[in-house]
């Protein structure tokens, strides 16, 4: 059995679909699942040990260019994929396969792609409230109709980094494990609304300071800025290194897997963190965790807000947070942290 996965252009969604990867490969262990996914995705599928081959989208999200996706689907026929399995919902995603000739083409049914896709399912929104179960139920026949259906427990994201690779990205960076490492992921996409302030985290780090740990702060060149804001506020910056814009992506996978916990907005590294089986924090404002929360029994969430409020991009205030995140205080989240390491440091014993 070959299977050619059409892949998410995200990282929080490309980490989630890693459990359809799973699933498959628990349904048919012979199975070589190749995943087509913008070339960073590369970092992350080179962890994902289900994964026979990643193969670089050089389209970029977005981009239609109907001729070069049938030149695509064209060089991959040699390749004589069994299935092909749709995971995006737009009608230039199921192109692909479609040139391809790939026998059995699978998705849900999402922007009239009827005829691209011949295994075509209709979603019903409610039966499957996870994006990981919708994911997940690409795997079967269509025969599954509800989350309920599915076979428990569900396979969630599961990263595999080696000792090696965290001590030489360690090392890179000149950083040592000689206090406990906490990483935070202050910053989110679509604007600053699903961010927890830079004022509440700069005062989290000084309380986990106190406690003699160091703090790591992840993200992209976007991210940077953040950082540096964070570490301004603080009244002991020595014990903060700012690595927003300095890391690649498989270096920050390295560096979340050295650390003792992680602080995070709802954000793509929130779900890597998960992957890594990392206790870890995560803040809600205006996006909810009913659709995408983190996969791991280690996390904690707090929100203090109910609904969706998905269009919502900036808040009121001049730096443009949300009133729900300002208002996650920073001793309740110290706390929520400090009762969530023991309790995994129990469970391990």
């Amino acid at each position: 059995m070959k299977t050619l996965i059409i892949g998410p252009s995200w990282v929080g969604d490309m980490m989630m679909s890693q459990s359809l990867y799973r699933t498959l490969k628990q349904l048919d262990s012979n199975n070589e699942i190749d995943v087509l996914a913008p070339a960073w995705c590369r970092a992350l599928l080179n962890k994902m040990p289900e994964v026979n081959q990643a193969i670089a989208m050089p389209l970029g999200h977005g981009e239609f260019a109907f001729k070069k996706r049938r030149e695509i689907g064209k060089s991959l026929r040699n390749n004589h994929y069994d299935q092909a399995i749709v995971l995006p919902n737009s009608f230039k995603s199921a192109l692909i396969p479609f040139f391809a000739k790939i026998p059995k083409r699978t998705g849900w049914k999402g922007e009239m792609r009827y005829g691209l896709l011949n295994d075509l399912r209709k979603l019903d929104k409610q039966a499957f409230p996870l994006m990981v179960e919708r994911y997940i139920a690409l795997a079967y026949p269509n025969q599954i109709h509800s989350a309920s259906d599915l076979p428990q427990p569900l396979l969630w994201p599961k990263l595999n980094v080696e000792q090696d690779e965290i001590t030489q990205t360690l090392s890179t960076f000149a950083i040592t494990q000689d206090e406990p490492l906490i990483g935070f992921c202050p910053g989110a996409e679509f604007g600053p609304a699903k961010r927890w302030p830079d004022y509440h985290y700069a005062a989290l780090a000084d309380m986990l300071a106190k406690q003699h740990a160091k703090i790591l702060i992840f993200g992209s060149a976007n991210d940077k800025k953040i950082g540096e804001q964070i570490i301004a506020k603080m009244s002991h910056s020595d014990m903060c290194i700012n690595l927003a814009g300095e890391t690649q992506l498989e270096q920050v996978v390295s560096l979340i897997s050295a650390c003792k916990a992680i602080v995070t907005n709802d954000s793509g590294l929130m779900h890597v963190a998960a992957a890594l089986n990392k206790p870890l924090v995560a803040l809600y404002g205006p996006s909810s965790p009913d659709f995408t929360p983190p996969l791991s029994d280690k996390s904690e969430i707090i929100r203090l807000i109910t609904g969706y409020h998905h269009r919502v991009r900036k808040g009121d205030t001049e730096q443009g947070y949300h009133q729900s995140l300002i208002n996650i205080k920073p001793d309740n989240v110290f706390e929520t942290l400090m009762n969530l390491i023991v309790r995994c440091q129990k469970s391990n014993e």
